[in-house]
């Protein structure tokens, strides 16, 4: 879908990349690596990103590195967009408010490096999660989110442990919201 509207697919990979985990930064030559394409089709759309204020940049020694800027008025509008085209607005409101006593969410995987992914990794932080029913709700939803779901339950101790070790996951849902 957001192909459509956004018609440079290097484009589309770079917002999902910075905008998917707002804490992200990547420099030019990491991202050719990682998108495959041409170091000058990364670097036209970074500058028109940067020049729309939409990244912010900084010079380590002869590099320069982008992220998000947060500070931008769009910024918040944005990153719902790439939620909703990942689908992870879905996943929130189909899945975790039903099955228990869930206190965060976590993305990891491709989809918290900013990479496009047909996988959607969660680490679901708990008590009594009621696993039966959280597959029964998954089976439903990944035909109308053409991804396929993994999940991790872990109870608040496990938690800290496991989080630590993965330091490519970040939060996307707090009970507290």
């Amino acid at each position: 879908m957001i192909e459509t509207l956004i018609t440079s697919k290097t484009r589309v990979k770079l917002l999902l990349k910075f905008f998917l985990n707002s804490n992200t930064k990547s420099y030019l030559r990491n991202l050719e690596s990682e998108f495959g394409d041409s170091t000058n089709a990364i670097r036209q759309e970074l500058n028109r990103l940067e020049g729309a204020g939409l990244l912010s940049s900084e010079k380590k020694g002869n590099k320069k590195l982008f992220q998000a800027n947060m500070l931008h008025p769009l910024f918040g509008d944005l990153q719902n967009i790439i939620k909703k085209f990942v689908g992870i607005d879905q996943i929130i409101e189909r899945i975790v408010e039903r099955v228990g006593n869930v206190d965060r969410v976590y993305l990891e995987g491709e989809l918290a490096r900013g990479i496009d992914s047909d996988v959607v990794d969660l680490v679901l932080i708990g008590e009594t999660i009621n696993r039966a029913y959280l597959t029964s709700l998954i089976e439903k939803i990944e035909p109308i989110l053409g991804k396929h779901i993994r999940y991790v339950i872990k109870n608040k101790e496990e938690a800290t442990k496991y989080l630590v070790t993965k330091n490519e996951s970040f939060l996307i849902w707090n009970k507290s919201c």
